[in-house]
C-alpha cells in the first residue's frame, strides 16, 4: 500500500516503515509512526498525530489535531454476528486523544456509523463496539467496555473498568464511577457507581467547573430532589416536574431525557 494524497499545506511525514493505502487521504502536517497501517477509505485530518503500530482499517475518517497513540486500533468490522460485510464507517472529530491500545469499531447497517465527537478522550485499553456514537469532551476511563449502540452525550465521564451493556444511554455532564456496571441508562448532570449502579446526586462540582450559573444548579438540585427523593413513581414526579412554569432548559433536558428512556433509568 502505498501512495497516499496529501495535502498541500505544511509537511505531512510518513515514516518509512508504515504502510498507507493508495485510496487514503492525509491532511496537511500528519505524522505518520513507524509500523502504522493505514486503509482505504481512511481520511485523517491536518495536524493529527498516527501513532507507531497504529491500525486504522478502513472506511474512517479522523478530524483534525487529534492524537493516536501506540497500538490504538480503529476503523474495524463491529464485533456483531449480524453484520455481514455491508458498507459502514466510523467518524472521529477533531482534537479527540485515543490512547494505547483502545479498540473503535465501524458501524453496522442498524445505523451504519459509530460516531465520536471533538475534544474526546479515549483512554487505554478502552472499547468503542459497533453503532455507538459519543458527544464532544467525553472521557472513558481506561478500560471502559461498550456494547453497541451507547450514547454518551456531551461531557459525560466514565471511570475505568467500566462495562456499559449495549443500547445504554448515558446523559450529558454525567459522571459514572470506576468499576460500575452500566445497565440502564444514567440521568444527565448525575452522578452514578456501583454493581448494580445508584444515583448519587448531581455531578456539582463538574457543573461548576463548567460554568453553571447559580440559579441553574439550584434549578437541576431541586428538580432532581423531586424526581429522585420523593415517594411518587418517577412517572409522576417527572410529570410534576415537567408542569413547574420556571423550569429551566436543563431541567427540560433532565426530564426529555427520562421520559425518552427505553431501557429505565438508574436512580
Amino acid at each position: 500500500m502505498t501512495g497516499p494524497k496529501v495535502g498541500t499545506r505544511g509537511q505531512t511525514s510518513v515514516h518509512p516503515t508504515a504502510m498507507v493505502d493508495s485510496r487514503a487521504e492525509l491532511g496537511s502536517g500528519v505524522a505518520v509512526g513507524p509500523w502504522a497501517i493505514i486503509g482505504p477509505g481512511v481520511q485523517v485530518g491536518s495536524g493529527t498525530s498516527v501513532g507507531p503500530r497504529v491500525l486504522i482499517e478502513r472506511d474512517t475518517s479522523v478530524g483534525e489535531d487529534c492524537l493516536i497513540a501506540n497500538g490504538a486500533v480503529l476503523g474495524t468490522d463491529p464485533q456483531d454476528l449480524k453484520y455481514k460485510g455491508e458498507e459502514s464507517s466510523l467518524e472521529v472529530g477533531d482534537r479527540t486523544v485515543i490512547r494505547e491500545f483502545a479498540t473503535i469499531n465501524r458501524g453496522t447497517k442498524a445505523s451504519g456509523v459509530t460516531v465520536i465527537g471533538s475534544d474526546c478522550l479515549i483512554m487505554a485499553y478502552a472499547h468503542v463496539a459497533h453503532d455507538c456514537e459519543l458527544g464532544n469532551h467525553v472521557v472513558l476511563a481506561n478500560a471502559v467496555n461498550m456494547g453497541g449502540h451507547v450514547l454518551i452525550q456531551d461531557w459525560a465521564i466514565v471511570g475505568g473498568m467500566t462495562p456499559i451493556h449495549q443500547f445504554v444511554r448515558i446523559g450529558a455532564h454525567a459522571f459514572v464511577g470506576g468499576g460500575s456496571r452500566i445497565t440502564k441508562d444514567i440521568p444527565p448532570y448525575c452522578r452514578a457507581a456501583g454493581s448494580p449502579p445508584k444515583l448519587y446526586g448531581l455531578n456539582a462540582i463538574g457543573l461548576e467547573r463548567r460554568g453553571f450559573s447559580s440559579d441553574v444548579r439550584s434549578a437541576l438540585k431541586k428538580a432532581y430532589r423531586g424526581i429522585f427523593n420523593s415517594d411518587e413513581t418517577i412517572s409522576e414526579a417527572v410529570r410534576k416536574a415537567e408542569l413547574r412554569p420556571d423550569k429551566v432548559p436543563e431541567v427540560g433536558h433532565l426530564i426529555k431525557f427520562i421520559r425518552d428512556s427505553q431501557r429505565g433509568v438508574t436512580t
